[in-house]
Formats: C-alpha cells, sequence, structure tokens
C-alpha cells in the first residue's frame, strides 16, 4: 500500500508524539547523538547546520553544546520569501525569535553562504530508508537542498522509516540516515 505525502505526514508526526510521551526519547536519542558524534561526516565539518528542534523531535541542543563545545561553528536557518531558507551563526548570546509555524528562528546578521556549510541536518517527520525525507510540508529544505552539495545528515527514529511511498523528483536524498538502533 501506497501513502500520500499528507497521510505519511500525519502518521509520523503520530509516531514522534508516541515516542516522546514514551519515556523512551532519551536512550534513543542518546544512540543517535553517539552516531553522529562518532561519525566522520561530524569529525570532518566546522561548520554544522542544524534547526532548533520542537518537543516531538529529536532534541538539538546537545547537539549544539557539543558543537560549541569542539569549536564547531553552528548555524540555524530563518526562512524568508518565496519559502526559501538561510543559515545564520548562533552562539550563547544569540535571541531567538518564535514564527507563526512555532520554529525558532535566530536574530543574527552573520549569514553563510551554502558553499560553508560543512554538514547539514536535515529533519524530517517520515524517512525512506533509501534517504529520502518528508518533512513539514513546506518545500524549504527541499529548496535549500537543490543548491546545497556538501555533507547531508538525518537522525532517524527506527518509527520514523517507512518505504511506503515513491520519493518525487524534487525530493532531495539525505547520505546519511543515523537510525537509533
Amino acid at each position: 500500500m501506497e501513502y500520500t505525502k499528507k497521510s505519511l505526514r500525519e502518521l509520523g508526526i503520530q509516531e514522534l508524539k508516541k515516542i516522546a510521551t514514551s519515556g523512551h526519547k532519551q536512550e534513543k536519542e542518546r544512540k543517535l547523538y553517539q552516531k553522529l558524534f562518532q561519525s566522520d561526516e561530524w569529525k570532518h565539518a566546522h561548520v554544522i547546520g542544524l534547526t532548533i528542534s520542537n518537543e516531538i523531535e529529536v532534541a538539538t541542543k546537545p547537539i549544539i553544546e557539543v558543537a560549541w563545545k569542539e569549536k564547531k561553528t553552528v548555524l540555524v536557518p530563518k526562512t524568508g520569501p518565496n519559502r526559501q531558507m538561510k543559515f545564520f551563526q548562533v552562539d550563547g548570546t544569540t535571541k531567538f525569535e518564535k514564527t507563526k509555524f512555532g520554529v525558532f528562528e535566530p536574530i543574527s546578521d552573520r549569514f553563510f553562504a551554502p558553499d560553508n556549510i560543512d554538514l547539514l541536518l536535515v529533519p524530517g517527520l517520515v524517512y525512506h530508508p533509501l534517504g529520502y525525507r518528508i518533512g513539514f510540508g513546506g518545500g524549504y529544505y527541499d529548496r535549500y537542498l537543490a543548491n546545497y552539495n556538501n555533507q547531508t545528515c538525518s537522525l532517524v527514529f527506527q518509527e520514523q522509516l517507512n518505504d511506503q511511498w515513491v520519493p518525487e523528483s524534487f525530493d532531495k536524498k539525505i547520505q546519511q540516515l543515523f537510525i537509533d538502533q
């Protein structure tokens, strides 16, 4: 049976909510962090781009803290017109504002071009085992990834894996899925 992206998004949100309330989320995240921090992608990256997670997603605050401890530059996206996204440097003093979508974006003017980002941690709701993802539906990451040529990875709970859909031509493949198994 093939699902629609809309139904998969709903399914993905349900799965993430179950994980968030299961009492096992931190243990699952610990496994993902361990895989990320031991990876060559992480070790070789000096500039990391990632989002500020919401309560049901894999928590990104611990990743940011490790990155700063390791003297890596951390970037967080801001959205703009035409569903475009740009990444800006953040540090411990950066202020954030909550968008109408409930996403925290930095108040920062330290812009980084895509070519200057070594590793992009791409969020998603559902992941195809081949590396494709379904996000929240705005298309921001697919547009950004069309012009991004460096390393990409995602931190994936095994419950988010689903091969019952066919990626579309504009869907961009994530190079490395770190799965909590």
